[in-house]
């Protein structure tokens, strides 16, 4: 029970016990004053009855004697009228029934009102001459308390309603800071710190807010403590104090990541000869205050036309990394990425098209990082042996589709359903049990079963992300895949469904409409919240009011704060895949350990990905994730 409605309660129990005992005392003193009122006119009737009896009694008229006593029976209110004539005994009774208008049977039948009689003997000088005996009649007592009676119920049923709502908004004005402290303290519970609560003009209610908006201030500084440690650790790991930008390691992490996920885009490897120059010339000053200039341009110019990874990986080395694009889009970057190195080169003095160098290498089908960087050094030096100023690796493999046979392959896979899945189990750190399955489709074209890898680029390029969003959950329900297994089944979702708000209202009504939403885990990307945090913050509302759950992956990837993880509040994260290929040393160490305190310090779970081996798994063991999955348990076909 809530304190207002305790208060409320106690308020209502002593009104309660204020008005019976009040209608008890008036019941009383109006019982008792009747009663004496009867008493009286009893008296009062006896006397004068007997007085006007006495000369017709020594008379011997017994005809006037029974006038007397009818005219006084009919005009009072008696019972009973006796009258015992003495010389010859005889005896002669008035009875008038207890009969009572206006006046419930049951209120009389509680016998409020005993019997009242009064007896006295009329008398001629000392002669005797009859005993008169009157019996009040109750029903004056009973007529009189029964009207004073619910006049008292009716007056104080109106003051209880006013006392009521008097009671009611007084007491939601005075408890009014205690009911935002609530919601305040489930905020906090929630690790969601808002601003701080006002404080009351209640002294005892102004101590308690002010003792929970400094619990709130601490709690918020913890965690943003966490967070610019995050921040610090990233900055002295994975970034080079000179240009700002990531360093060797960050990218070549980055690039596991990249090359173990669904994707197409191509690294370049760029050489520039032309900052030694600058060096010799101006000094090591100039030359490093012309690298953070130059920087900031190829971040600003080169995100215009894709969305890339830059990192400084040696003195006059940068490696560029551009994901999810096609070869024309990759051709316009490095168009792009040329002019502006040239403009650099200009403002310090050298000649345009020369002293630097730029080696491409596009991801065609399944490569490794080795391969991968291998392809790009290759073309780097064939581009410095031919004097060019760029060179692009040779691939021989083929492209399987055009992109108007990915859009009609894809599109019919759609419309009919035809995709396969598999699903990765996750198991937990803690014991040998699995928390949840992550499922991944293929699809199979002619005779090629193609993976997510090679027709996920498409899909996105062709803004077909909805369309596959929805036509990948209908068919897990259709095949009932959410009652095979206890656990909860983990769907990706892409980008164009986290922004697309018609598949919020899709997704709401088919989340309702199934019994097993509470078994359906959706994974939203965090290069899709630090896009679009809004339609995040919306998606995730609507996944959470229906009984699913939602976790953000490539956790720890993006530079940049945590803070959205108060406002999304997801139920677990997944560390980015990258953070399994950085080399194992404190410093690293230390980060990770502050991404899982992050996290768990906001009670969410955490999930370490890209796990192959037990050895690799024992460098996360001391870091309390509580789960991890890979190729450690490798994914397994779903029969449908």
């Amino acid at each position: 029970m809530t304190l207002f409605r305790q208060i409320y309660a106690l308020l209502f129990a002593l009104f309660l016990l204020t008005i019976a005992s009040v209608a008890y005392v008036q019941f009383s003193e109006t019982q008792g004053f009747l009663t004496k009122q009867m008493e009286s006119d009893l008296n009062n009737a006896s006397n004068s009855l007997g007085l006007m009896l006495t000369p017709v009694l020594e008379s011997g008229d017994t005809a006037g004697a029974e006038t007397l006593v009818n005219v006084i029976f009919e005009g009072g209110y008696y019972q009973q009228i006796k009258l015992t004539w003495l010389v010859d005994g005889k005896q002669q009774v008035w009875n008038n029934s207890v009969k009572v208008s206006n006046v419930p049977q049951w209120f009389i039948d509680l016998n409020l009102f005993k019997s009242i009689n009064k007896q006295t003997t009329i008398t001629s000088g000392w002669l005797q001459l009859a005993t008169l005996e009157i019996t009040a009649h109750p029903g004056f007592g009973y007529q009189e308390l029964w009207r004073i009676i619910t006049d008292i119920i009716i007056l104080f049923s109106i003051l209880f309603l006013i006392a009521i709502v008097f009671a009611r908004v007084g007491l939601s004005w005075i408890l009014k800071p205690l009911n935002t402290l609530s919601v305040h303290a489930k905020q906090i519970a929630e690790r969601q710190f808002g601003p701080d609560m006002p404080a009351p003009k209640t002294k005892e209610l102004k101590e308690l807010v002010n003792a929970f908006n400094s619990m709130s201030a601490q709690l918020k500084q913890v965690f943003n403590s966490l967070d610019e440690e995050v921040s610090a650790l990233r900055k002295k790991n994975l970034v080079d104090q000179v240009s700002g930008l990531p360093n060797r390691q960050y990218m070549v992490s980055r690039i596991n990541g990249w090359l173990s996920e669904p994707s197409t885009g191509a690294l370049y490897l760029v050489k520039m000869d032309w900052l030694e120059d600058v060096h010799s010339k101006y000094g090591f000053q100039v030359r490093d205050e012309t690298i953070r200039i130059l920087s900031e341009k190829l971040q600003q110019h080169q995100d215009e036309i894709a969305h890339s990874v830059i990192a400084r990986i040696a003195a006059y080395e940068f490696a560029f990394l551009v994901e999810d694009c096609e070869h024309d889009q990759l051709t316009k970057y490095l168009q792009s990425l040329i002019r502006t190195i040239n403009k650099e080169i200009s403002k310090a003095g050298c000649k345009p098209n020369e002293q630097f160098n730029i080696g491409v290498a596009e991801r065609l089908g399944q490569m490794t990082v080795s391969d991968m960087m291998a392809q790009a050094d290759n073309a780097l030096q064939q581009s410095i042996k031919e004097a060019k100023v760029f060179h692009w690796f040779e691939n021989t493999q083929q492209q399987l589709f055009t992109r108007e046979e990915w859009r009609t392959n894809l599109g019919y896979a759609i419309q009919n359903k035809k995709f396969e899945f598999r699903w990765q189990p996750i198991q937990l750190s803690a014991k040998d049990e699995i928390c949840q399955r992550e499922l991944y489709c293929q699809l199979q074209i002619a005779d090629t079963t193609l993976h997510a890898g090679q027709f996920m680029p498409y899909v996105e390029l062709l803004s077909l992300g909805t369309m596959l969003d929805r036509c990948l959950i209908e068919t897990v329900n259709q095949h009932r895949l959410l009652e095979r297994n206890y656990e909860r089944v983990a769907i990706n979702l892409t980008n164009q469904s986290i922004s697309d708000l018609e598949f919020h209202s899709w997704l709401k009504q088919f989340l309702r409409a199934n019994k097993y939403s509470e078994r359906i885990c959706f994974e939203i990307p965090e290069a899709s919240v630090y896009s679009d945090l809004e339609a995040c913050e919306n998606l995730c509302k609507v996944i959470r009011d229906c009984g699913a759950q939602f976790g953000i992956d490539h956790f720890g990837r993006q530079f940049g704060s945590m803070a959205y993880l108060q406002s999304l509040r997801p139920h677990y994260v997944k560390l980015d895949q990258s953070f399994a290929y950085i080399e194992d040393n404190q410093h690293n160490s230390e980060l990770c350990r502050a991404l899982v305190n992050v996290a768990k310090g906001l009670d969410i779970q955490v999930i370490v990905t890209g796990i192959q081996e037990r050895q690799q798994l024992s460098r996360f063991t001391e870091l309390r994730v509580d789960a991890y999955q890979g190729f450690i348990s490798p994914p397994v076909n779903v029969k449908l």
